[in-house]
């Protein structure tokens, strides 16, 4: 598959706004020949696009559907933007960023991408509010919670969070319209603490059985792997990960509450 065929059939409404005016920098001089010969599908920073772009701007109640392409820019532009936070870009992040990329798309299409990454990572102009904005409004929120599972994911690559990291991704969160309680379950699953479990049930310490059992049920409806089908089968196995840490909480407090 080449390169245009990739990106022009990979993207829905992340066509329009800001994150298609980041998409036309990044693909430079490509962008003529993927609007084949009619007007360029990227837009600069705050212009409405005709059709799909126009969806962005007055789509309030309704969000349309989050394509695999969709998803697939917004995790490499928010990845460029965590790379950078503590002004380091650690090849062991790198690695990890072009690694999932493999293991879920192939390694043809993990290379379109991570082309396409590193022309985002030398955009040094890029909105980190606007394109959240956009996200949170185009984006359902179980693919959002996907989306703050990667960026963990990529920070933790070279061993460790840094402050400066920690920080981006919580200003992502913000943006994003992740709750604090959403934030730390996902967070918990990345760190190593004795309150870890409780964390990712999203319940304190003081909890009792039965509401550790009903926390159980809610988080395993919420990070249930059917929650992002739609993004495609390639997203499943980050899916069935945040799944499993909350399938490994549970019984961790089983063992420790005796229940």
């Amino acid at each position: 598959m080449s390169f245009s065929k990739w990106i022009g059939g990979a993207l829905g409404w992340s066509f329009g706004g800001p994150i298609g005016a980041i998409i036309g920098v990044a693909l430079g001089g490509i962008v003529d020949s993927l609007s084949n010969g009619k007007s360029s599908p990227f837009l600069e920073q705050g212009q409405p696009q005709q059709g799909r772009g126009t969806t962005y701007r007055t789509q309030t109640r309704q969000r349309p559907q989050t394509q695999s392409g969709d998803f697939e820019v917004s995790l490499l532009i928010l990845a460029s933007i965590v790379i950078k936070a503590d002004g380091v870009q650690d090849q062991r992040e790198l690695d990890f960023v072009r690694q999932q990329f493999v293991s879920m798309y192939g390694k043809e299409r993990a290379n379109h991408a991570f082309k396409l990454f590193k022309n985002i990572s030398n955009q040094s102009n890029i909105s980190t509010r606007q394109v959240c904005l956009q996200i949170k409004q185009m984006m359902d929120h179980p693919s959002r919670l996907q989306l703050m599972h990667f960026l963990f994911g990529i920070a933790k690559a070279d061993g460790t969070v840094t402050e400066d990291e920690e920080r981006q991704i919580y200003t992502i969160a913000g943006y994003l319209g992740i709750s604090s309680r959403d934030y730390d379950s996902i967070k918990a699953m990345f760190y190593n603490s004795s309150d870890n479990a409780y964390k990712i049930l999203e319940i304190d310490k003081g909890a009792t059985v039965d509401d550790i059992k009903k926390a159980y049920r809610k988080m395993a409806k919420k990070y249930h792997p059917d929650k992002v089908i739609h993004l495609g089968k390639e997203h499943q196995v980050g899916a069935e990960e945040k799944f499993r840490q909350v399938q490994t909480a549970y019984e961790h407090l089983q063992k420790e509450r005796r229940f």
